[in-house]
C-alpha cells in the first residue's frame, strides 16, 4: 500500500472533466463490491453537477477544490475547498458554482436476500 495524494488526484480528475462532454470525471479510490465503504473522488466543471439521487448508505462529501451547494428539496448548503459535510439521508442533489473536486465517501447499506 502506498499513500494517496488527494490534491494530485483532485487535480487530475479536474482537468479530466473539463476536457469531457459530461464535464464529469470519477474514480474510486477505496472500495466497490467486496467492501461496505467506498470513496469516490469526483471532479466537476461548473454547471455540471449532479441531479437529484437517493444515496445508498450514509455518506459524507469533503471539497478540494472549488465551490458546490449540496441541496434537498428543502435546505441547501455552499461548501468551499477544505469543507465536509454529512450528506443528508434524502434526495439530495449537486451543484457546482465554480469548477470542484470532492471526495464522497459511502458507507453502503447491506442487502437482503431473502
Amino acid at each position: 500500500m502506498q499513500p494517496l495524494s488527494l490534491r494530485a488526484l483532485a487535480a487530475e480528475k479536474l482537468d479530466e472533466a473539463r476536457n469531457a462532454s459530461s464535464g464529469r470525471s470519477a474514480v474510486t479510490i477505496y472500495g466497490g463490491r467486496e467492501h461496505r465503504l467506498r470513496q469516490t473522488l469526483l471532479g466537476l466543471k461548473a454547471g455540471a453537477g449532479l441531479s437529484e439521487h437517493e444515496s445508498p448508505g450514509e455518506a459524507t462529501l469533503q471539497v478540494l477544490i472549488g465551490t458546490i451547494v449540496l441541496r434537498t428539496a428543502d435546505e441547501s448548503w455552499r461548501l468551499s475547498e477544505g469543507q465536509h459535510m454529512t450528506i443528508p439521508d434524502e434526495v439530495h442533489a449537486v451543484d457546482t458554482l465554480e469548477d470542484a473536486a470532492f471526495l464522497l465517501t459511502v458507507s453502503v447499506r447491506e442487502r437482503h436476500t431473502d
